[in-house]
């Protein structure tokens, strides 16, 4: 008996949500394509990297470009001297579409921002978390996300795994459904760790994620497969020979 073909829509990705951590579009040209990235994350510190002005008329084109390529969000920061003009800015972000996650840092300046902001149901991700109890900050506002460094807290002499198992296990115990999405990923082996501890949610730079697609027995092995269907008479068009 022919076992039945399941339609494709009854499958699911799990909850994992990969972001790739640039504004240079090359980048994202590159790594989209691959279909494992929910998003993009970017800040005027990687607008300043990719020679993105940090002006509403570039954002708009930079998310469009995103969203283009793939992308199901995209996290722009805002910024402003003043508290009104955080919030101006950050309205006018969102305004670019509803897949725009601004991110907002997590001072309280900031946190008071991002207040008026999720009243005006703006998502917001509060960013340069790097303490435990500043996730209770994003719990307590109901932001989408909190994004600690890990790499800086570690440089900073904590042990950042353990800083984010013990940040999970607190929005875990206050049922909270604000995301951890942990940023400044210095290995893999971070991300495969924290996976195992209930943590879902990550920003990777392009050389860590160009990393997963870069394991030397996975290349050879596959170099090997192919040589094999061409001495069995493959074509490159997926026709055979006979």
């Amino acid at each position: 008996m022919t076992a039945a073909i399941l339609p494709t829509a009854t499958f699911r990705r799990s909850d994992i949500r990969l972001f790739l951590d640039t504004a240079d579009v090359s980048q994202w040209s590159n790594l989209l394509p691959t279909g494992i990235f929910y998003g993009v994350t970017t800040n005027p510190t990687l607008l300043e990297r990719a020679q993105v002005p940090c002006d509403l008329p570039a954002l708009s084109k930079l998310t469009q470009t995103a969203l283009q390529m793939g992308a199901q969000e995209v996290q722009i920061q805002t910024w402003g001297e003043t508290l009104e003009a955080m919030v101006t800015t950050g309205r006018r972000l969102a305004n670019i579409s509803d897949r725009v996650v601004v991110k907002v840092p997590i001072t309280q300046a900031g946190t008071t921002a991002a207040a008026r902001l999720v009243a005006a149901g703006v998502r917001i991700t509060l960013t340069a978390v790097y303490a435990h109890p500043q996730v209770l900050i994003g719990a307590g506002l109901g932001a989408d996300y909190v994004a600690p460094y890990l790499g800086r807290m570690t440089d900073a002499g904590k042990d950042g795994r353990a800083e984010l198992v013990a940040m999970q296990q607190s929005l875990t115990g206050v049922r909270s459904t604000t995301r951890i999405l942990v940023a400044s990923i210095r290995a893999l082996e971070d991300v495969a760790f924290l996976t195992t501890q209930g943590l879902d949610t990550f920003t990777l730079a392009p050389a860590i994620a160009q990393a997963l697609f870069e394991v030397p027995e996975t290349n050879a092995a596959a170099i090997a497969f192919e040589q094999a269907a061409q001495r069995m008479g493959a074509r490159s068009d997926g026709v055979g020979n006979g």
